[in-house]
């Protein structure tokens, strides 16, 4: 199997860029061991993958997507992300493309050629995962874990046409989002279905809790189990509603409609209930979540001869969180909060909320303005709207391939649970994946 993908990668990768290390001898070392049984199969047994580039590998080297790490040694030690991997018998075969530091939502890096969307060559792949969820869609590697600030899983899931999910904050215990400001970034899985999402996942959280901050919710024995039966009948809420309304105009686009509008359909075919939403997002959010994004890039922590090395909007986002107070940043905190109660009372009365995916088609390459930080900013908002408030109120979320719009581009929808609900929603997006038909795996590869 190994060998297969590398195969795929040596013939693919120098078009597509979702790949920036590869590592095929350690790969084949680790195969060979594992079918000489000197390794533990778990429940992964051999299967390919590659580590997102933000995330360190002992051995190899973390780019994290930008010029400041080009020279850096390789890491000395692994990630909890990149163990619990190993742990699950999968085999690392590189690094995936990121944006710098993780910081956007596409993936078009000065350090190597822009990630390309396996739809298209002319189009992005989404961020800032990006070169993970191009890798799942150009068959480079089965799965990928990504990890999610704002999106960054399922921004590229829905780009790409594969299947993303945002776990519920807490249930992963090397990525909880507890150690990261305001609780946004967790780990969570790329694949081609909603079943090998669940596979991951489970290898992603391993065995029992080892943290905390766990989140207790998920069967015993793992979230593949739950498929043997059907949810439901559940209570969906369905609304177009989004908190960015006051700070960017976000026209959604008619596939974005259309998708949203089939699956609103669906639900009801399959039995659920479906309600209009009552949610009003509260004021304020916009410049709140702006302040932890400017925040998130202090911790960088780097030197004048670096910072030169930044993009420009990295480099904006590292000036600007250096003017914050620590009033403003216990302001945006407690507003974000604020937000996260109201957001999760306003769901409560429903078991999952429906929502359009992106609010356009991915965009081409190089729309985003690479020299004004603050349009480059309204920009991605315009683009994705829906997908940040969840990172804030904590909970999981799937972003499900629907259709492709008349350009040819995946179109998709967007799932969001209760707390601690992702086996709910890993059930309705397996039985919304058979009821569609959309196979992403056999969409044609134009690369």
């Amino acid at each position: 199997m190994v060998e297969h993908f590398l195969a795929r990668i040596d013939a693919k990768n120098p078009v597509v860029n979702a790949l920036v290390t590869t590592t095929p001898e350690r790969a084949l070392e680790h195969a060979a061991a594992m079918d000489l049984g000197e390794r533990d199969p778990g429940i992964l047994w051999g299967l390919p993958f590659a580590d997102k580039d933000l995330t360190n590998r002992a051995g190899v080297h973390t780019g994290a997507g930008s010029r400041v790490m080009s020279q850096a040694p390789p890491a000395t030690e692994s990630d909890p992300m990149a163990l619990a991997m190993d742990n699950a018998g999968g085999i690392s075969i590189g690094k995936s493309a990121v944006c710098e530091f993780g910081l956007s939502s596409y993936t078009e890096s000065l350090v190597f050629s822009p990630t390309l969307n396996p739809y298209s060559p002319d189009h992005g792949s989404g961020g800032s995962s990006g070169g993970a969820a191009a890798a799942v869609a150009g068959r480079l590697v089965p799965v990928s874990p990504g990890s999610d600030g704002g999106g960054s899983v399922r921004i590229p899931a829905w780009a790409c046409g594969v299947v993303g999910l945002k776990p519920s904050r807490g249930l992963i215990p090397g990525g909880t989002g507890f150690e990261y400001v305001a609780g946004l970034v967790v780990p969570g899985p790329l694949a081609t279905n909603v079943g090998d999402a669940a596979l991951l996942l489970d290898a992603l959280r391993g065995p029992g809790r080892t943290h905390r901050a766990t989140h207790p919710g998920g069967p015993q024995k793992g979230f593949g189990e739950i498929f043997a039966r059907a949810p439901g009948p559940l209570r969906i809420g369905v609304t177009l509603r989004h908190p960015w309304e006051d700070f960017v105009d976000t026209p959604l686009d008619a596939s974005a409609l259309n998708a949203y509008s089939q699956v609103r359909s669906l639900l009801e075919e399959l039995g659920h209930t479906v309600v209009d939403l009552g949610w009003d997002p509260q004021p304020g959010y916009p410049e709140a979540f702006t302040t932890i994004w400017k925040a998130s890039a202090v911790g960088l922590d780097l030197n004048s001869e670096q910072r030169e090395l930044l993009e420009p909007l990295t480099r904006y986002l590292v000036e600007e969180g250096d003017k914050l107070s620590a009033k403003e940043l216990a302001t945006a905190l407690r507003a974000l909060s604020a937000f996260e109660e109201h957001t999760i009372r306003s769901f409560s009365e429903v078991d999952v909320v429906l929502t359009p995916g992106l609010a356009t088609a991915p965009p081409p390459i190089g729309f985003y303005d690479s020299v004004d930080p603050r349009r480059n900013f309204a920009q991605q908002v315009q683009v994705t709207p829906y997908s940040s408030f969840v990172n804030v109120a904590g909970l999981p979320a799937l972003a499900l391939p629907v259709m492709l719009n008349p350009d040819g581009l995946p179109v998709g929808v967007h799932l969001i649970g209760a707390p601690g609900g992702d086996g709910t929603l890993l059930q309705l997006g397996h039985q919304l994946e058979e009821a569609l038909g959309f196979h992403p795996g056999s969409a044609p590869q134009r690369f």
